[in-house]
C-alpha cells in the first residue's frame, strides 16, 4: 500500500498490506483497530458477527492476556474515576464563579423568549442542568415564577446540558478523525434539543400543550420527600468536595429574592476562628445572627460529612472565593483533558486488533433498549452530562457509532428529568410538579418527533456529521461553535426580547426592525448556502485555510528539503557552492568599483574633446 508523505507529497510512504493491518488482504474482510485503512471503513461495510465470536473475543484468551486485561481495566477505571472527578469539580467550580449571575437571572418572570434563553444560560454557566431544573421546580414551588416561565427555563435547560459534552468532544483535537466523531456524537445532542425547542416551543405559545396536557395529571397535593443522591454521585462527590463545595442554596436565595446580592454572604465568617461545618456552615439557632452568633458561608461551603474543603477560607470576600473558583476551574480542565486522553489511550490499547464485527455487534443495541440505558445510566450518576461525556471519547475512538449515541443521549434526556421530579417531591408544591412532569413531556414528545420514522432521525444525525467533517478542515469550529451557540445567539435574542417589554414605542418598533432584518438575512443565508453553492464555498475556504497552515507549518522542512537537494545537484553538476558564488560575486563587486574612477575619466576627458 502506498500513503503519501504529509510532509513531502511527492515522495510515497510504502507501507506493506498483510493479515496483520488490513481488511483487504484478512480473509473475514473485517477491519481491526490499528489497521492502517481503518479510516476507510464505512458503517454499511461492517459486516456482521455472530454471539459467539463476541463471546470468544470477550472471554477466551490466555494468562497472558488475562493479565493485560486486567490491568487495562484498572487503568480505565482509574481514569474513569478522576474523569468524573474533574466534571464534578468543573460543575462546582462553574457554580462559585456563576452562581451570582445564574441566581440573579432566573428570579423573575420574564418573557418567554427571555425564560428560554435565560433557562439556557444559567445552565451553560453552572455546567449542570439538575442544579438549574431543581432551582427552577423551586422557583415555581415557592411562587418566585409562573409555570409558564419555568416551563421555558425548563427548556433553555435542555439546551444548556449539552455544552458540557461538546467541550469534552475538543479534548480529541490531537487526532483529526477522532475529533471528527467525537464532534458529531456531541453536537447530536445539541441538535436535537435544539429542534425540539424550534417545534415544541411556539406550539407551546401558541397552545399552551404541555402545561394543559400536564395540568390533567396533577394530584391534589404532593407528599414531602427525601432527596436522592446517586451512587456515582456518593463516590465521587467526597473527593470533589475536599477540594471545593460549591453552596447551592447562594443561587436559590438570589432567584427567590431572599436576598438582594452575594454581597449579604460575605465576609466568611466561623465562630472561634474554627474552619469545620459546625462552626461556619451549620443553622443559626433561635435569635441568634449570622454572621455574628454563628457561621456564615459564601459561595464555597462546608459539608457536614467531611468538613470544609481545602479551598474554603475563614473571613474570605467574594473576589476571594471568586479566584478560588477560577482557579478551581482551570485545574480541573486540566485534570479532564489529561485523564480523558489517559482514558483513550487505555481503550485503544486494548481495542487493538479487535474486529470492527465484534464491536459493532456488542454495542448495536436496538434504540428503544439504548434509551432504557441511557435514562438508568443517568439516573444512577445524577447528571446527563456526566453520561453524554462519558459516551462521548467512545465515539471518537469508533466503539460506539453516531447512531448509537443519539438514542443513548434521549435516554440521557429523560434520566436527568428524574431529578427536577424528586426536586418537586421534596417542595411540596403542585405547581413544582407539573413543571418537573412538563420537562419529562417534553423530551418524551421530541424523541416521539424526531427518533422514530427514520427520515426524521437523520435531520440531527446528518447535521452533526457535518459538523464533525468541517473539524477536519479547522480546529477553530469546535470552540467558535461553543461560543456562538451556547452564548453569543442567546444573548443577541435576550437583547431583542427586551426591546418588546419596555412598553414604549420606539423600543418596539425598532425591535420590529430588527427581527424583519434577522429573518431577511436567516432566509438569504439558506438561499445562498443551498442555492448558490454556498456550502461548497465555506468548505472551499476551509480547505484553503488549511493547506495553508499545512504549508507555513511544513516550511521548515520544505526548505531543508531543497537545500538538501541543491547541494545535491551542485555536487553532480560541478556547480560552485553558495559560498564560492558569494565571494566570487564579492571579488567582482570590488573590480567594478577599482574600474569605476578610470571610466569617469575617460568620459570626462571625450567631453572636452568633444
Amino acid at each position: 500500500m502506498t500513503e503519501a508523505d504529509p510532509v513531502y507529497p511527492d515522495e510515497p510512504v510504502t507501507v506493506e498490506l498483510t493479515e496483520e493491518n488490513s481488511r483487504k488482504v484478512r480473509p473475514t474482510g473485517s477491519t481491526h483497530f490499528g489497521d492502517v485503512d481503518f479510516q476507510e471503513e464505512e458503517m454499511d461495510d461492517i459486516g456482521d458477527a455472530t454471539w459467539a465470536e463476541v463471546g470468544r473475543a470477550c472471554c477466551v484468551h490466555t494468562p497472558m492476556e488475562w493479565g493485560k486485561v486486567f490491568i487495562g481495566v484498572c487503568g480505565a477505571l482509574f481514569f474513569l474515576y478522576f474523569f468524573l472527578f474533574s466534571l464534578e469539580l468543573l460543575g462546582n467550580s462553574a457554580k462559585v464563579l456563576g452562581g451570582c449571575t445564574a441566581g440573579g437571572i432566573m428570579g423573575d418572570n420574564v418573557n418567554p423568549v427571555a425564560a428560554l434563553v435565560i433557562g439556557e444560560l444559567a445552565t451553560a454557566l453552572v455546567q449542570s442542568s439538575s442544579t438549574t431544573t431543581s432551582i427552577i421546580v423551586s422557583l415555581v414551588g415557592s411562587d418566585a415564577v409562573t409555570i409558564n416561565t419555568g416551563i421555558y427555563m425548563i427548556m433553555g435547560a435542555n439546551i444548556g446540558t449539552s455544552v458540557t459534552n461538546t467541550i469534552v468532544a475538543m479534548g480529541q483535537m490531537g487526532d483529526g478523525v477522532q475529533l471528527e466523531r467525537a464532534f458529531a456524537g456531541a453536537t447530536v445532542h445539541d441538535l436535537f434539543n435544539f429542534l425540539s425547542v424550534a417545534i415544541l416551543f411556539p406550539l407551546e405559545l401558541v397552545s399552551g400543550y404541555l402545561r394543559r396536557f400536564t395540568n390533567i395529571m396533577l394530584p391534589e397535593q404532593v407528599a414531602d420527600d427525601d432527596k436522592w443522591t446517586g451512587p456515582i454521585k456518593k463516590i465521587v462527590s467526597p473527593l470533589a468536595g475536599r477540594v471545593l463545595k460549591a453552596n447551592k442554596g447562594v443561587i436559590k436565595d438570589i432567584a427567590t429574592e431572599k436576598v438582594e446580592s452575594c454581597d449579604e454572604y460575605y465576609p466568611v465568617f466561623c465562630v472561634g476562628g474554627i474552619e469545620d461545618y459546625k462552626s461556619c456552615a451549620d443553622k443559626c439557632g433561635d435569635g441568634q445572627t449570622k454572621g455574628v452568633d454563628c457561621g456564615r458561608v459564601g459561595l464555597i461551603t462546608c459539608d457536614k460529612n467531611y468538613g470544609c474543603p481545602a479551598f474554603f477560607q475563614n473571613g474570605a470576600t467574594k473576589k476571594d472565593d471568586s479566584i478560588a473558583g477560577g482557579v478551581c476551574l482551570v485545574l480541573s480542565l486540566v485534570f479532564l483533558l489529561i485523564c480523558l486522553m489517559g482514558l483513550v489511550n487505555v481503550l485503544q490499547r486494548g481495542l487493538m486488533g479487535m474486529s470492527t464485527r465484534i464491536i459493532y455487534k456488542a454495542t448495536n443495541v436496538p434504540g428503544v433498549l439504548a434509551l432504557v440505558i441511557g435514562a438508568a445510566v443517568t439516573v444512577l450518576v445524577q447528571s446527563s452530562s456526566i453520561t453524554t461525556s462519558v459516551l462521548t471519547p467512545l465515539v471518537g475512538l469508533g466503539v460506539i457509532q453516531i447512531e448509537q449515541m443519539l438514542p443513548l443521549t434521549l435516554g440521557a434526556n429523560i434520566g436527568t428529568t428524574i431529578t427536577g421530579l424528586l426536586a418537586s417531591l421534596v417542595s411540596d408544591s403542585v405547581a413544582a410538579l407539573q413543571v418537573a412532569l412538563c420537562h419529562l413531556f417534553f423530551n418524551i414528545t421530541g424523541i416521539l418527533i424526531w427518533y422514530p420514522i427514520p427520515f426524521m432521525r437523520k435531520i440531527p444525525l446528518n447535521g452533526a456529521k457535518e459538523l464533525g467533517k468541517w473539524t477536519r478542515r479547522s480546529r477553530l469550529i469546535p470552540p467558535v461553535y461553543v461560543i456562538i451557540t451556547f452564548f453569543v445567539c442567546p444573548l443577541l435574542l435576550l437583547g431583542i426580547s427586551e426591546l418588546f417589554v419596555q412598553n414604549k414605542v420606539g423600543w418596539t418598533v425598532l425591535g420590529t426592525i430588527i427581527v424583519i432584518a434577522t429573518v431577511l438575512c436567516i432566509i438569504r443565508f439558506a438561499w445562498w448556502w443551498k442555492k448558490q453553492d454556498g456550502r461548497l464555498k465555506f468548505i472551499a475556504c476551509l480547505d484553503k485555510r488549511s493547506a495553508r497552515n499545512e504549508a507555513m507549518a511544513a516550511l521548515p522542512e520544505d526548505m531543508q528539503f531543497l537545500r538538501s537537494k541543491i547541494a545535491q545537484l551542485a555536487e553532480h553538476t560541478g556547480l560552485p557552492e553558495d559560498e564560492e558564488v558569494d565571494v566570487e560575486k564579492a571579488e567582482g563587486t570590488e573590480d567594478d568599483a577599482e574600474d569605476e574612477p578610470e571610466a569617469v575619466a575617460a568620459e570626462d576627458e571625450a567631453d572636452e574633446k568633444a
